[in-house]
């Protein structure tokens, strides 16, 4: 058995032992239950706790009321006994009843992967929007759990699962909570009001978007500094960008896009953050084109791969327009052509190589025009003719004087654009 390696004088950090339950279910499932595991040890890192050891069970179905066996609870309580630990973080989502008995029998703090993952959430947020949607996020998991989770919140010293909303908050009675729910689901409305008006200048005015997206820690933000020279954090940890950036980037033919870099995904990303995130993840859906940025030296890159797949679709995003970027080529210790093998529209580079990059503008650029296109739009709409220079690449253009139009053969990525009622149709010659 493992041995303790805490100072209580000098770490006062969580110390926390980690558990895994592994169902007949999860078994069938396309989840890898010791990926998942190894993820968490990387989540509770994040989250600035000492990992002391990780334990796993199988069993045909969760136990109702400790969800492990109740062997097992007491193989954990000598365990956590004998490393000194303060916490025990379970991989899977827990009923506040089965908190309240294992905090009980164990007495350890008690967390589960989601509340891990809001928690880092939590203390990643810096935009007043970031902290609505977590504060939201976490009061909506913990509002049907609160009998459950006593012992959390009475502990002195905070760490894990105390970020957020705080034990003030959570003291209090459930109509106190979900007025605060209200609140914030007010105060998002107007955030998700004022972002569709942004979105619906920047339509106006032609501006294209290319989102960032993939599992977290897939290299997306470097991706953002690398390509635009923007002075964003980037870290090698999960959740490193929490809230969404966006930086202009030209493109080789000199035309200007605006690339916005997002939240990572995650496996079992939870549900009510999901939800608190949408407005900010909105953000996917109005994107031109989405760069799914994909770690090309994870052993578990198809599983991520499926992920970001399934969130997108949630998001109605499924059928946008994609080019697969498979980062980090120089730590892809095997052969990994055949990433880009069966006519898979993508490319294999390293954010740190210049002609990559190159090739990822180039690859973007050519995504972005489409086909070449004639249009007839009336000389005096200048807004018109300006929107079509803005929207692509105007190959040419030609006045006719007996009809009053002016004929513009651009290159550009959709067929037809909608300016104050008035639908720009390709030319059709008479």
């Amino acid at each position: 058995m493992a041995t303790s390696t805490y100072d209580t004088n000098h770490d006062m950090r969580d110390r926390a032992v980690l558990v895994s339950l592994v169902t007949d279910e999860a078994k069938r499932g396309s989840a890898d239950p010791e990926h998942s595991l190894a993820e968490l040890v990387s989540l509770a890192e994040t989250a600035g706790v000492q990992v002391l050891t990780t334990m796993a069970q199988n069993r045909e179905t969760p136990d109702s009321k400790w969800f492990i066996g109740k062997g097992k609870a007491e193989e954990l309580r000598a365990v956590a006994s004998e490393l000194g630990a303060t916490t025990a973080i379970f991989d899977q989502e827990l009923s506040g009843a089965q908190v309240r008995n294992l905090e009980e029998a164990l007495d350890l703090k008690i967390i589960d992967r989601t509340q891990l993952i809001l928690d880092i959430f939590a203390g990643r947020a810096k935009t007043r929007e970031g902290i609505i949607q977590v504060e939201l996020a976490q009061l909506s998991y913990l509002l049907p759990r609160l009998s459950g989770h006593g012992k959390n919140l009475s502990r002195l010293g905070g760490g894990i699962g105390t970020r957020g909303p705080g034990e003030s908050k959570l003291e209090t009675d459930r109509r106190h909570i979900r007025g605060r729910i209200s609140e914030l689901k007010r105060q998002l409305e107007e955030v998700v009001r004022h972002r569709k008006l942004h979105r619906e200048r920047r339509k106006k005015s032609g501006v294209i978007q290319v989102a960032l997206v993939g599992y977290t820690n897939a290299g997306k933000s470097t991706l953002l500094r690398e390509l635009t020279e923007a002075d964003v954090y980037v870290e090698n940890q999960l959740f490193a960008t929490l809230d969404p950036t966006s930086r202009s980037w030209v493109l080789p033919s000199g035309k200007e896009v605006v690339l916005t870099d997002t939240v990572g995904f995650i496996q079992n990303l939870p549900h009510d953050l999901v939800a608190a995130f949408r407005a900010t993840l909105e953000e996917v859906n109005e994107a031109d084109l989405i760069l799914h940025v994909v770690d090309s030296s994870s052993p578990m890159r198809a599983e991520q791969m499926s992920v970001v797949a399934d969130i997108l679709t949630q998001l109605g995003a499924g059928d946008k327009p994609q080019l697969t970027v498979f980062n980090k080529k120089d730590l892809c210790s095997e052969d990994c052509s055949e990433l880009l093998a069966g006519g898979r529209d993508a490319l294999f580079v390293s954010a740190y190589s210049k002609p990559d990059l190159q090739l990822i503008r180039e690859a973007v650029q050519r995504k972005l025009t489409g086909e070449t296109l004639t249009f007839a739009i009336p000389a005096d709409r200048g807004d018109l003719i300006a929107l079509a220079y803005r929207s692509g690449e105007v190959l040419g253009q030609d006045a006719r004087e007996e009809d009053g139009m002016m004929k513009l053969t651009v290159r550009l990525n959709k067929q037809e654009y909608e300016l104050n009622g008035y639908k720009l149709q390709p030319y059709v010659k008479r």
